[in-house]
């Protein structure tokens, strides 16, 4: 079947899916449908595989060939009668191997003019750099290899390395995970010209905004995406439609909401009021908290100085617990797992519950040294979880059922 990349824009699907076709094909033919209008009006009238084929190999003057060729349909989102064409090449010419890109595809197919092909298409999400792949990314993989030998056995880290792993933890808040923004930090060490690749991704996401939602809801759009970070300030966290405009209501910006969550822009974690398996099932459908697809990016939009977030005598900044938890819900999210938070008719609220087989994991997220965890222990004297994790600057450890893990180490969890 043909495989669908999601995920939002500048993630690197194209690159991606280009290079995965160079190494595994005679051959790739790539098509942008969002530059290339041209391309359009090769998917009108009659969607049959072998016409297709033919009129493709006819525009890129390429020879597209059965399972040695890799097409890549890239921002299909842009032309709906080629994501419909998908399904005729799954049932008619399953020989032929497409991959498809599409930056908005979460958006567009709410759309009414979207026929997607249900059940016809591998669907794969991609999301900006963790912190394991910035690790390795940034040549450190023997490192990486020493975080996930200390989080098996439980042991800590040396101090010495311990610290190290910390200094480029503080750095990933700072670059983040968007691969221009990575790459830029590879090649010259300027974390000012990091800055400005970030500031001109948040330009392109705030041009798609203009671009791609309908009528006044882009100006609603814009102005969620620029509240979150008055949100995550806030002591209460939960999203609050006043924070973007007094009188706000879900009734006027919850469409917007909609539209940052499926573009992938944003990330939104849902109150679950148990901890108790499925957690869908007890999860609130009107409180939720959002945070930024990367933290790099939040750590711009905030327009947090840099040289706070990587100084570490600053953690007494406030705004660095909501910075952590941003770092949080990115590398869980990267990792496959849905966000929930829970919080009990009165005022314990835990960071994030994660659901992994038959048992519920808490995580209590601390942004320095500091550990006292109410919340947490609230929530283990409720539902006598038989692992609690704590997240935070301190090294390995283990008390009672409460698992220290330093935040640089979460990509093993």
């Amino acid at each position: 079947m043909p495989l669908i990349l999601q995920g939002a824009r500048q993630v690197g699907k194209s690159w991606l899916l280009q290079e995965f076709g160079k190494q595994y094909y005679d051959n790739v033919v790539h098509i942008n449908l969002e530059t290339n209008k041209s391309a359009h009006d090769l998917f009108d009238g009659d969607l049959t595989p072998s016409r297709i084929i033919t009129y493709l190999e006819s525009l890129t003057s390429q020879t597209i060939f059965p399972e040695k060729t890799l097409l890549i349909l890239d921002e299909i989102q842009a032309c709906p009668r080629a994501l419909t064409s998908l399904k005729s090449f799954t049932e008619e010419a399953p020989q032929y191997h497409i991959a498809a890109a599409g930056s908005l595809l979460g958006v567009a197919i709410h759309r009414e003019d979207f026929s997607y092909p249900v059940g016809k298409v591998i669907e794969m999400r991609l999301y900006p750099l963790d912190f394991e792949e910035w690790l390795m990314a940034l040549g450190q993989a023997s490192l990486l290899e020493q975080i996930q030998i200390h989080f098996w056995t439980n042991e800590k880290m040396p101090t010495p390395l311990h610290e190290v792993a910390l200094e480029w933890w503080r750095k990933y808040l700072v670059v983040g995970g968007m691969p221009a923004a990575v790459n830029e930090f590879i090649q010259s060490g300027s974390l000012p010209l990091v800055a400005e690749v970030q500031n001109r991704i948040l330009n392109e996401y705030i041009s798609d905004m203009a671009k791609y939602a309908q009528g006044s809801t882009a100006i609603k759009v814009r102005a969620c995406y620029q509240s979150i970070p008055a949100q995550l300030a806030k002591e209460n966290k939960k999203f609050q439609y006043k924070v973007v405009q007094n009188g706000g209501s879900s009734t006027i910006f919850g469409e917007s909401i909609e539209w940052l969550t499926n573009a992938g822009v944003v990330l939104k974690c849902r109150l679950v009021e148990q901890g108790r398996i499925p957690l869908p099932a007890y999860m609130s459908l009107s409180d939720f908290k959002l945070y930024l697809s990367d933290v790099g990016l939040l750590t711009m939009l905030s327009n947090m100085p840099q040289s706070l977030i990587l100084s570490p005598t600053i953690m007494d900044n406030s705004f660095m617990g909501a910075i952590t938890e941003n770092y949080v819900a990115q590398e869980l999210a990267a990792h496959g797992h849905p966000l929930f938070y829970w919080k009990n008719s009165n005022t314990a609220e835990l960071d994030f519950v994660l659901q992994k087989g038959e048992h519920i994991i808490p995580i209590e997220v601390k942004k320095g040294l500091h550990v006292q965890a109410k919340s947490l222990n609230q929530y283990r004297i409720t539902y006598h979880p038989e692992l609690s994790i704590r997240l935070s600057q301190k090294n390995f450890g283990q008390e009672q059922d409460i698992k220290s893990v330093p935040l640089y180490a979460l990509c093993c969890v």
